[in-house]
């Protein structure tokens, strides 16, 4: 079986924290939910100024109120997409024969050594 080179993991290639996303979703479901008010503000205007084509917008903004807070629910109770080089690179060590880098001891991983003579 071939042993593959000791390689650092990067804090680059780290998910971002359970925090982070949180804030983000948290955001997001509230600004969902300031455009579901703008839509019920919209439509009393429109009703209270007799707007032309009151037929279509009173039902574009019924549909808005309805269906934006679904939407931000189920948005909001997501988890963030997967990036598409790790599902690549989880994908392409699955199915290697061999042994993980962090699986090395510490006899088997190479070392740098740094001289300081010339």
């Amino acid at each position: 079986m071939k042993r593959q080179a000791y390689q650092p993991i990067l804090i680059t290639d780290a998910s971002r924290s359970q925090d982070d996303q949180l804030t983000s979703r948290q955001k997001r479901y509230v600004l969902m939910m300031g455009i579901r008010v703008a839509c019920l503000v919209v439509g009393a205007v429109l009703v209270g100024v007799q707007a032309p084509l009151l037929w279509l917008w009173l039902p574009l903004c019924g549909l808005g109120m309805v269906l934006i807070p679904w939407l931000a629910v189920l948005l909001a109770n997501d988890r963030p997409p997967k990036e598409q080089h790790r599902l690549a690179t989880k994908f392409q060590h699955r199915h290697r024969d061999e042994t993980p880098p962090m699986s090395l001891t510490a006899e088997e991983r190479p070392h740098k050594i740094i001289d300081a003579e010339p």
